[in-house]
């Protein structure tokens, strides 16, 4: 068994943050709840890898959980900050780079005709639900239970009775009133959401769901699942939105629409936009985003929406985002997920490997499985999610060497937990 490295440094570092912040963290998963342990407190990255404050090396599949396509301080999106900043950091008016971002996106995905930018994924997708229910004058919408479009009381809801889809919360906080406006289907299942839309015909103002799932592990659309959404949704007179603050530009350069073939009426983004730095965005059909404020009577604002430095960023990001980026992003992907299947099965190991692209989950049969995978996998330098229902990244600084010791790595990691 591989000796734990020395995390004295994080440790104190993370000592004196939970006597700051709820959990010692900023955001829950960071905390290491579900693995166990105490975090690691990064302080700089490179490429394909993290140093720890102690010095550790890490090869990270985080990736700031999903943004950095590119890896960790690419070049050029750090001289296009660094050029920015020095014009000023925020104008609270338009600048230029916001519309050669606008234009990057909109040219990337046709069905974003017209769009907003805001400051993070969960603004984004409360401000999509809302532009929906002032376009169709109806209140409730549909979600699919294990999606996570962020923590907007609307969207923190799980599902309730079986018959009625009715959303019960699953915050603390989240009144039962704002849940009850929510209906839940499972994912992958379009007869509950034709029969949730019919039971409640006139009413659903749309279905929300992240066209590959990546908040309950990675998880494909099944065949013909984002077909029948759009068809039923047509049908209903509710508005499609697709939830690729993930998918979008990971997938492809036009996002999980592209690779399904598949257009909805809104769609939320963040994460790749921002080449790192806080952002998100919501855009659609033209008559639908016409309703926003000052054109239209939904109101949504943001101090610092459209910032020039998150412009910057995710500009230079999108700019390296070719074809051969892909290319390399699917081969890469698909030796890592053969490479964790062979490793598995060599460790007498029972796991699923499931991949769409250059995002991928290894599922175990019980969370102290993965946990112990986890922490046997960071002992030997590699940084995973800590927890399994997250999505590994791939990025297009990965090369061979990172793979062969990732895999050298799950090979040993595999091996321990068998034991």
């Amino acid at each position: 068994m591989k000796t734990a490295p020395v995390t004295r440094r994080s440790d104190e570092l993370m000592a004196r943050a939970e006597r700051l912040f709820p959990g010692g963290v900023n955001s829950p998963v960071r905390a290491f709840r579900s693995v166990g342990g105490s975090p690691r407190v990064i302080e700089r990255a490179q490429g394909a890898q993290l140093w720890d404050v102690d010095g550790n090396e890490l090869i990270d599949y985080v990736g700031s959980w999903g943004p950095l396509i590119l890896g960790h301080a690419h070049p050029d999106v750090v001289a296009a900050v660094q050029r920015t900043a020095e014009k000023g950091t925020s104008f609270g008016a338009p600048n230029p780079l916001e519309v050669g971002l606008g234009e990057a996106i909109t040219a990337a995905m046709p069905s974003i005709e017209r769009l907003r930018f805001v400051n993070s994924g969960t603004e984004a997708a409360m401000s999509a639900l809302r532009v929906a229910r002032g376009f169709t004058g109806r209140d409730k919408i549909i979600k699919l239970a294990g999606g996570y479009h962020g923590h907007a009381d609307g969207l923190l809801v799980r599902a309730g009775s079986a018959a009625a889809g009715i959303g019960r919360p699953t915050s603390a906080g989240v009144t039962a009133a704002m849940a009850a406006d929510t209906l839940v289907a499972p994912y992958n299942d379009l007869s509950t959401v034709a029969n949730l839309l019919a039971d409640h015909y006139g009413q659903v103002a749309a279905v929300i769901v992240e066209p590959v799932a990546a908040n309950m592990g990675v998880i494909r659309p099944a065949s013909g699942y984002l077909e029948g959404l759009r068809q039923v949704t047509t049908e209903a007179g509710a508005l499609l939105i697709f939830d690729e603050v993930i998918t979008g530009f990971r997938l492809d350069r036009g996002g999980a629409q592209q690779r399904y073939g598949v257009r909805p009426d809104l769609t939320v983004l963040g994460k790749i936009i921002g080449g790192g730095l806080p952002i998100g965005a919501y855009g659609g059909r033209a008559d639908v985003m016409a309703v926003v404020a000052p054109d239209g009577p939904v109101y949504q604002a943001g101090t610092l929406s459209g910032n020039p430095l998150a412009m910057a960023a995710g500009l230079a990001t999108l700019q390296r985002l070719t074809a051969a980026v892909y290319a390399r992003l699917e081969e890469y992907g698909t030796v890592l997920e053969a490479g964790l299947k062979d490793a598995a099965n060599g460790a007498g190991m029972s796991v699923q490997v499931v991949r769409v692209g250059s995002m991928l989950t290894v599922f175990f049969d019980d969370d102290p499985r993965f946990s112990r995978f986890f922490h046997a996998m960071l002992d030997r330098g590699v940084m995973l999610p800590p927890s399994q229902q997250e999505a590994w990244f791939v990025s297009a600084a990965h090369g061979d060497d990172e793979l062969r010791q990732t895999l050298i790595a799950a090979r040993g990691a595999f091996r321990e937990e068998h034991m």
